[in-house]
Formats: C-alpha cells, sequence, structure tokens
C-alpha cells in the first residue's frame, strides 16, 4: 500500500524528466523499468492505453521533420540498395525468427527496427501488428543496445577497412538502426560522411508508411476486420505540409522536437512494462535474433558498396 501511495510522485516525476534534454531514450526504457522492477507503477493507470495513443502521435510529429525533396532525392539515387535491404531484413527476419521459436510479433519489431529506422520503426509498426508492451519493449531494448555498440563500433571498422566518405555514410544509413547513432557515427567520421548518412536514412524513414500498411494486413486476424494505423496518413501529411509550406518553418522544429520527447516519454513508459520475470520469459532468444539480423545487414550492405 505505502509503495504504491509513493509511486505516483515518482511515475508523474519520471514523465517531467523525459521531457528534458538530459534523459535519452535508453535511460527512459531503463527508469520505467526500474519503477517496475521496485513496484513503484500506479496499478490503476492504463499504461498501455495512453502508450499506444501517444507513440501514435508521436511518429506524427516526426514527419515535419522529414525534407520530402532531400529524401526523394536520396531514395533515387539508391532505390535499389534501399528496397533489397528492407525487403531482404523483413522477409529474412521472418523465415529466422521462425526457425528460433521466437515470437512474432517481437521477431517482427526487430527486424522493422533493424530494416529501417530502429526505434521509430517499432513505435510505428506495432500499433499496425496490435503488439503488446512487452513485444515493443523487447525489441526496443534490443534495438538500443545495438545502437550503442554500433555508435563506436562502425568508425573503427570503417577507418580499418580504409572507407571513403560517401561509402562510410551510406553503409552507416542502411546498417545502424536509429538515427541518433547514425548520426554521431558518421560526425564522428566526416563531414561528407555525416551528410550523406543523414540525407540517406531520412529516405530510408519514408518506408514507415507503406511497411507499417503491409504489416497491418500481414497480421491481420482472419476473424477480425482489418486494422488500419491511420496515423501514418496523418504522418504523410505532416510531411506535405512541412514540404509546401516552408514559411512555417519554425513551428516545424517546434512540433519535431516536442515529437521527439513525447517518443522519449512513450519509451519511459513501455519500460514500465518490463519486468524480470517478463525477461527471464523471454530467455536470449530476442538479443540473439536482433545481433543476427544487425551483422547480416551489416556485412552483407557493406560487401554490396565494396565489390558491386
Amino acid at each position: 500500500m505505502l509503495s504504491q501511495l509513493r509511486s505516483y510522485p515518482l511515475f508523474f516525476l519520471g514523465i517531467i524528466a523525459c521531457l528534458t534534454p538530459w534523459v535519452s531514450s535508453p535511460m527512459a526504457l531503463i527508469f520505467g523499468f526500474l519503477l517496475t522492477t521496485f513496484s513503484l507503477v500506479p496499478r490503476d493507470i492504463p499504461i498501455a492505453k495512453y502508450t499506444k495513443k501517444l507513440l501514435a502521435y508521436s511518429i506524427v510529429g516526426l514527419g515535419f521533420g522529414i525534407h520530402l525533396d532531400q529524401a526523394l532525392q536520396a531514395t533515387s539515387d539508391g532505390i535499389g540498395l534501399i528496397i533489397a535491404t528492407i525487403i531482404g531484413t523483413l522477409v529474412i527476419g521472418w523465415v529466422l525468427a521462425r526457425q528460433m521459436g521466437l515470437d512474432k510479433h517481437t521477431g517482427y519489431l526487430i527486424s522493422s527496427g533493424t530494416a529501417i529506422c530502429g526505434g521509430s520503426a517499432i513505435a510505428a509498426v506495432a500499433p499496425a501488428i496490435d503488439a503488446d508492451d512487452e513485444s515493443i519493449a523487447i525489441a526496443l531494448a534490443t534495438v538500443f543496445v545495438l545502437n550503442s555498440l554500433a555508435l563506436f563500433i562502425f568508425p573503427v571498422i570503417g577507418h580499418a577497412l580504409s572507407l571513403d566518405q560517401h561509402t562510410f555514410g551510406t553503409w552507416a544509413a542502411i546498417a545502424i538502426h536509429d538515427t541518433s547513432s547514425v548520426v554521431g557515427a558518421a560526425s564522428a567520421y566526416g563531414e561528407q560522411a555525416l551528410t550523406t548518412a543523414t540525407t540517406l536514412k531520412l529516405a530510408r524513414a519514408l518506408w514507415i508508411i507503406p511497411v507499417a500498411l503491409v504489416s497491418a494486413m500481414l497480421f491481420r486476424n482472419k476473424n477480425s476486420k482489418l486494422t488500419i494505423p491511420y496515423f501514418i496518413f496523418f504522418y504523410c501529411g505532416a510531411i506535405l505540409v512541412s514540404d509546401y509550406l516552408p514559411q512555417l518553418e519554425w513551428a516545424y522544429h517546434g512540433i519535431f522536437d516536442v515529437s521527439k520527447k513525447l517518443l522519449v516519454v512513450c519509451l519511459f513508459l513501455i519500460g514500465t512494462s518490463i519486468s524480470i520475470e517478463r525477461l527471464k520469459q523471454a530467455g536470449s532468444k530476442p538479443m540473439l535474433f536482433g545481433i543476427t539480423m544487425w551483422l547480416l545487414i551489416s556485412v552483407t550492405s557493406l560487401s554490396w558498396l565494396l565489390f558491386a
């Protein structure tokens, strides 16, 4: 009873902290996990319900940060590689998850994050396939761990192989999950690598739209109606509005920044659904699956860039 009384101020303090510049996505996820571990999460708040809605709102807001002309230009320059890596990752991930006996929702979310843009893709696809908080949390945790490693490993490999700026930027955009880690690794490598990586990563982010729609059809329950992720259309609308009304750029930056912070809040809420018991039940399969998919796309894309 006492722990539940203390849970309310700590819970809402956690939400407020996530809106500050000092709490990153991984930190928010861990903080939520710690609150659950010590039984400091209010039990009478429908967290899962609010999380799904907030995820959708966050994704729509992120659409204001995508420059359509740059994304389309980058897409046209590397359309073959983009399509091949996205479709290949999702198909191989589907097969591998079944072979490993991994939960199909968890496996698909990790594959989506690997194929497109990490946490943002997972957040967009999750409502489309009606994934529960546990699957979302495990997928995000897996991706965040691999993102942290990529930030340090990729520049080292790039220098060891003497990759030029353009090649490294392209490789980073394809093989590193989250945009933030792509930017971090590419900026450490060089200015041209940063420009290439950022533009190509934004182009890949556009593929959230068709992937979410196709995902909704793939995971459709035969006894129920198709669940259409309508927020994806608003996401498209946000991209178009920001492109055709550039005079409101100052407002788009504000919406984009707020949306990024709301996404951090979502990760905190998702973290509250993780418990040691659930992690034990999930086992090591999700991380092993994530590493396998990551190595596959990293090695394959680099080989294509070097020898094609």
